[in-house]
């Protein structure tokens, strides 16, 4: 089994990705996590076969309360962040569900009778180069296309 990042550096470069999705948009696991390296001791073929997961591991942690009882990475919009097929991960009809699609809405974002999110509607194309390149980051792949005839005009 391959190992996995450090918690204590890999989860909050994820917060710091995520707090980077505007309101309004959403990002994928697999969007946040190609915009980060692998760590020195994970080879880049399981780096990129895992790492969604572990994005995931790592929004789940923002949940989870300190001694103190403070969130462990406030103001993360964890809730910006679905599936690549633009769908809800957590277990249908769950309380975080629940949650997610409700704060979703929120920001205007709206479902297909599938539940599903449009990313070429919604979908976000990352930070820009200059803040990727400032920061140590990877341009990530675009979620949203751009517009595309269906049919060629040949006059």
């Amino acid at each position: 089994m391959a190992p996995s990042p450090d918690p204590a550096t890999f989860h909050p470069t994820v917060w710091r990705l995520v707090r980077r999705v505007p309101f309004g948009t959403v990002s994928t696991y697999g969007q946040i996590a190609a915009m980060i390296s692998p760590p020195e001791h994970i080879a880049e073929a399981d780096f990129k076969k895992l790492a969604p997961k572990w994005v995931g591991d790592a929004l789940n942690a923002v949940s989870f309360k300190d001694i103190d009882g403070q969130t462990v990475a406030p103001g993360v919009p964890w809730w910006r962040i679905i599936n690549s097929k633009g769908g809800i991960s957590m277990p249908p009809g769950s309380t975080a569900a629940r949650e997610q699609r409700t704060r979703l809405i929120a920001e205007d974002i709206t479902f297909d009778a599938r539940g599903i999110v449009d990313l070429n509607l919604y979908g976000w194309n990352g930070p820009d180069d200059a803040w990727l390149s400032e920061n140590n980051f990877r341009k990530p792949p675009p979620l949203s296309k751009p517009d595309t005839p269906s049919q060629l005009t040949l006059l």
